[in-house]
């Protein structure tokens, strides 16, 4: 059994900025993870992000993308569109630069401690006991499948986007992706790339426009977190709407102008304004039926993948759902309810990145959170440890 402070479940973006803060305040920590496993495992190779080379990690502003960079001899306008290699190798220099050590092992259940507030149990056996939790568990079990496209369709002829990233098997196979934002089109290309012999891509609005993305007014709101983080949760809904459609229109009703020759091309073909609405075996393959503004279109093909993004449900959490904390939590339409420095109604325990959606709006969906997140958690943390310090009065 090991105890500490602060126990740091996910060794992604925000865990691992996560832990660069708390040595930096000089807070015992554990973090536990695979580094940055859902971006090796969950995205496939040849894959550009959205982000910027300012959306680094480190909460002190030391180890950055463009510090990185001129370790390579390289500027950001080399490395621009970043690609995910690229911030993998950026993720690897900063764990070293900051001595960022994850325990490799996975947290099974997380339960009500013994001399502490927490118990963590790990795979293979062993405990971690901690004053404080926080979840930085990312994108990984929050996969959307929208009921009426589930319904229609075969289990074992369809992927998500995140469990379908080796390309290996798709030469001279015919593909349906169902969605219409940068994934569904990224991995058209790639795939279309990869040698598939046909890939449809169906959506039931406008295609996006390929034009750049502005955003840089989302810095320094990302920013105001830290020296006031209760200010989404004070705006009213009307405020809130204006702040997310804003966001949308940037990050979901645009593509990035690279991508367009790459989808340009025989191999790929776009259906929007249509819906998916039967599937049935055709011989070795699948007739699926699109229905549009026209007549609805029959097209032949091997396989199906869904880029229907992610879905907070804080109950399709493992370590929480076999432990004893999800009875307490509160929680709004699948997301926690947390305070202005991301606990949730349990104290003591913090949830980051997509699980904070509710208070702190769609800006911590997106990495540039990161820095942020981890500067809140640590203001909470250390306004604890000096309440702990205080002497009492008799």
């Amino acid at each position: 059994m090991r105890a500490t402070d602060l126990l740091i479940v996910g060794a992604g973006p925000f865990g691992l900025s996560m832990a660069a803060h708390a040595r930096h305040l000089g807070i015992d920590h554990v973090i536990v993870g695979e580094p940055m496993h859902f971006w090796r495992a969950h995205m496939p190779d040849g894959m550009y992000l959205r982000s910027e080379c300012d959306w680094h990690l480190d909460p002190e502003g030391v180890d950055t993308i463009e510090a990185f960079l001129h370790t390579r001899g390289m500027t950001p306008a080399d490395a621009t569109p970043l690609s995910r290699e690229l911030y993998l190798e950026y993720a690897r220099w900063f764990q070293a630069r900051k001595q960022i050590e994850p325990l490799r092992r996975t947290v099974e259940r997380l339960e009500t401690g013994g001399d502490r507030r927490f118990r963590a149990a790990l795979d293979e056996g062993g405990t971690i006991e901690a004053d404080n939790v926080l979840l930085a568990l990312g994108f990984a079990h929050f996969t959307h499948v929208p009921g009426e496209i589930a319904s229609l369709l075969p289990a074992d002829r369809v992927d998500h986007t995140c469990d379908f990233v080796d390309f290996a098997g798709v030469r001279g196979q015919r593909y349906l992706i169902v969605g219409g934002r940068q994934s569904a089109f990224e991995w058209a290309a790639l795939m279309a790339e990869a040698g598939a012999a046909r890939v449809h891509v169906a959506h039931r609005h406008d295609s996006p426009a390929f034009t750049s993305s502005d955003w840089e007014w989302v810095d320094p709101l990302v920013d105001q977190f830290v020296d006031d983080p209760g200010w989404y949760k004070r705006l009213s809904q009307e405020d809130k709407d204006v702040l997310g459609r804003r966001l949308w229109s940037e990050g979901r009703l645009k593509l990035e102008p690279w991508l367009a020759p790459r989808v340009q091309r025989d191999a790929i073909t776009i259906w929007p304004n249509t819906r998916l609405t039967a599937c049935v075996e055709s011989g070795s393959g699948l007739a699926v039926t699109l229905a549009g503004i026209g007549d609805a279109q029959v097209v032949e093909i091997d396989r199906l993948i869904l880029a229907t993004g992610y879905k907070v449900d804080v109950a399709r959490v493992p370590l929480l759902a076999r432990g004893d904390l999800l009875p307490r939590l509160m929680i709004d339409n699948g997301l926690p309810v947390l305070d202005e420095h991301l606990q949730s109604s349990v104290p003591g325990l913090f949830m980051t990145s997509m699980m904070a959606l509710r208070d702190f709006g769609p800006f911590l969906a997106f990495t540039v959170s990161a820095r942020a997140s981890a500067k809140v958690v640590g203001q909470a943390l250390r306004r604890q440890a000096l309440a702990s310090a205080a002497p009492s009065c008799a």
